[in-house]
């Protein structure tokens, strides 16, 4: 038999037949499989999770049969309270499956610390910058007669203050000038 009168005959007819079943069969089986397995359809709706504490965020999270997953705390922000949730991805009101991960960025307890630069001898109109590009806040200013005009001592809180101490961000700093008059 050649293989042109195979392709023509009875035999080969059936046997196309049964494979082009079968593959319907497999796939509609496999579609349904994967309907099933996967919560085809099904979805749930991501809390509103900013501002919660660390618990609340658990327990809200475990009734909507979602995980979380903490992520590297961003810099402080005062608006919010400590240890609580300032950013969340995938944001509140989406649509996500069960068991999803949510990813959380912590509010930290307190502002980052930051070396206080060394502006001693240098006059306002340099440390002033300097301080600012920092984010210290330049407290209370005052005079006292020296021969320069430069920053003659710094200090916050009332204490003084070294250069190289760490303080944290948005700190007043209070400085000491020189009048320029002896």
């Amino acid at each position: 038999m050649s293989f042109v009168k195979f392709l023509t005959s009875k035999v080969f007819f059936k046997q196309l037949a049964l494979a082009v079943v079968a593959l319907v069969v497999i796939c509609f089986i496999a579609f349904k499989w994967l309907k099933v397995s996967t919560n085809h359809g099904e979805f749930v709706v991501v809390p509103d999770l900013k501002g919660k504490s660390l618990e609340t965020v658990s327990i809200e999270l475990k009734d909507h049969d979602l995980a979380m997953e903490i992520q590297d705390s961003a810099n402080y922000n005062p608006k919010y309270p400590r240890y609580s949730v300032i950013e969340q991805n995938p944001v509140a009101g989406a649509h996500v499956k069960e068991n999803r991960k949510i990813y959380l960025i912590l509010n930290p307890s307190d502002y980052r610390k930051v070396e206080v630069p060394n502006i001693l001898k240098r006059t306002f109109r340099q440390a002033k910058p300097q301080l600012e590009a920092l984010e210290f806040e330049i407290g209370e200013i005052t005079y006292k007669d020296a021969i320069g005009e430069g920053v003659i001592s710094m200090s916050h809180k009332g204490k003084p203050l070294a250069p190289g101490t760490l303080l944290p961000l948005t700190s007043k700093i209070d400085l000491v000038l020189g009048n320029g008059k002896l």
